[in-house]
């Protein structure tokens, strides 16, 4: 120890570059570590504001709520700890404005998820052409009021609200009814939502054609978030 002091005393110069090389590959290492949690976060943040223990999708869907529909008939009969969620990726055109891409998120106003849903500004969804949507589309110049089309389609969606942190897979989250993301996807009668989520953790699926999982392990499936 002391011949180490009396070489650093001695060579000035040179240990404080060594010092200082440390202390830089420290300060990179928290960055990379920030920017890592900070990606992850934006996977998830949307789901983990729902509050929900499991999600039960179709079993032929390989975890991923993107590929996975529901029928009415296999869901069954929900209690006030279940809820639907249909989603769909979309992209948001305005002439206005530029285009994001998004993911569209159906639920039921009746049901736990759209009651959890905090706004900071603004008001509930009241029909199937109004929406609400995350902040990022407030950051990009939208207001209450405006209104933009989804895809091909040529309704036109209004924003009567705005919630903070509504994110999915790094993409800003669009709330609005189950029978609008229905439209979106042109889907067949019957099909009711893309997966069933539940704050009951001892929630399992009846029907055969489909599995329940635990929260994590959906997230885990995330396209990106393991890595």
């Amino acid at each position: 120890m002391y011949l180490a002091l009396k070489e650093i005393r001695k060579e000035k110069l040179r240990s404080g570059m060594i010092i200082a090389m440390i202390v830089l590959i420290s300060y990179l290492i928290f960055i990379l570590t920030s920017l890592a949690l900070g990606l992850a976060r934006e996977n998830t943040d949307a789901i983990d504001s729902w509050g929900v223990q499991n999600v039960t999708l179709n079993a032929n869907a390989n975890v991923d709520m993107r590929q996975s529909l529901i029928t009415k008939n296999q869901a069954g009969t929900l209690s006030d700890k279940e809820a639907y969620v249909g989603q769909a990726s979309v992209v948001a055109k305005a002439s206005s404005h530029e285009r994001i891409s998004s993911v569209f998120i159906g639920l039921d106003s009746d049901q736990f998820v759209a009651k959890t849903i905090k706004l900071t500004t603004g008001h509930s969804p009241q029909n199937n052409h109004q929406v609400v949507v995350d902040t990022a589309f407030q950051d990009a110049g939208y207001e209450l009021g405006d209104t933009f089309k989804l895809n091909s389609n040529s309704t036109k969606y209004t924003i009567v609200g705005f919630t903070k942190n509504a994110k999915m897979n790094v993409a800003p989250v669009i709330y609005g009814n189950l029978s609008a993301w229905t439209t979106l996807k042109e889907l067949s009668p019957g099909t009711i939502a893309s997966a069933v989520v539940s704050k009951d953790i001892h929630y399992r699926a009846s029907n055969t054609a489909l599995k329940t999982y635990t929260t994590s392990t959906c997230i885990n499936k995330m396209p990106g978030y393991s890595a």
